[in-house]
C-alpha cells in the first residue's frame, strides 16, 4: 500500500475502534514512528499531514532530524513546512545521551528513573525549556521491559515535584511484543488504572489525561481502553 493507502486504512480502524468504546476521534494523536524509515519517507510523512515523529536512538534520528529541522552546520536554521515536526522520544533514553535529546524532541515518553529525570532536568535548566515528560510503567512485568514497576508509580511521581523543568503529562507502556490486541487488554486497562489512582492521590500538582500505548498490532484495543497516543510503526509508515 501506499502511504495515503495505509493512512486511510488506520483512519478506518481508528473509527471503528472509537464508534465501539464512544469516543471521538480528535481525543486520539497519531505518532508516526520513522525508526524503519529514512529521510525521503520521513518526509513523506509530514507532507501527507502527520506531524508527530517518534524514534527510539538518536544515532538513527540525526539524520532526518537534521535533514528535517534544516539546522545548519553553524547551528543557524531554514526551516522548511516539514522542520514543522514535533519529535518523540520513544525508546529507552540513557542518561548520557540526554544532551542529544533534550531540546530536539519535544516529548520522552520514557522516563522511568530518577538518576534519568536528575539528567533531564540538569540539560532542560541549561537551555531554559520545560520537557513534557510520559511516566514509563511497566505493567505487564515482563523482565524484558523498562519501566516502573506498578506500586513504584505514587513515590517517583511525588520525586517529581524536585524537578521544575520536567512536566509529566502521562504514562507510558509497552504490552509483549507476541500479544495480539486482546493478550494487550489488561495492559493497557492497567495503565489507564494508574493514571486516575494517580490523579486521585493529587501527587502531581496537576491531574495528567495522556496515555501512550498501543502499536501496529493492538492500537484498536488500546483506543478502547483510553489510549490518547498510539505509536504506530509499520502499519502506518511501512518499512524501507
Amino acid at each position: 500500500m501506499t502511504l495515503l493507502q495505509r493512512m486511510d486504512y488506520v483512519e478506518q480502524r481508528l473509527a471503528e475502534a472509537c464508534a465501539r468504546s464512544g469516543r471521538e476521534r480528535s481525543e486520539i494523536e497519531l505518532i508516526a514512528v520513522t525508526k524503519y524509515v529514512g529521510v525521503q519517507q520521513t518526509q513523506q510523512v509530514l507532507g501527507a499531514g502527520i506531524v508527530h515523529l517518534g524514534e527510539n536512538r538518536w544515532q538513527d534520528a540525526s539524520e532526518k532530524w537534521n535533514a528535517i529541522t534544516g539546522t545548519n552546520w553553524d547551528g543557524s536554521s531554514d526551516h522548511s513546512p516539514a522542520g514543522q515536526a514535533v519529535w518523540h522520544f520513544i525508546g529507552s533514553l540513557q542518561t548520557n545521551k540526554v544532551k542529544d535529546v533534550v531540546g530536539k524532541f519535544t516529548y520522552i515518553h520514557s522516563l522511568d528513573r530518577l538518576s534519568l529525570a536528575q539528567a533531564i532536568e540538569r540539560r532542560a535548566e541549561q537551555l531554559g525549556i520545560v520537557v513534557p515528560c510520559f511516566i514509563q510503567v511497566n505493567v505487564s512485568g515482563e523482565d524484558s521491559k523498562h519501566g516502573l514497576q506498578p506500586e513504584e508509580l505514587g513515590n517517583f511521581a511525588k520525586e517529581l515535584g524536585a524537578y521544575p523543568h520536567i512536566k509529566p503529562v502521562g504514562l507510558m507502556t509497552m504490552a509483549p511484543l507476541d500479544s495480539d490486541g486482546e493478550q494487550s487488554r489488561p495492559v493497557f486497562r492497567g495503565l489507564r488504572q494508574l493514571r486516575d489512582e494517580l490523579n486521585q492521590s493529587a501527587v502531581l500538582s496537576k491531574p495528567i489525561t495522556g496515555l501512550s500505548m498501543g502499536m501496529s498490532s493492538d492500537f484498536e484495543v488500546a483506543v478502547e481502553e483510553g489510549a490518547t497516543w498510539l505509536r504506530l510503526g509499520t502499519v502506518l509508515v511501512g518499512k524501507s
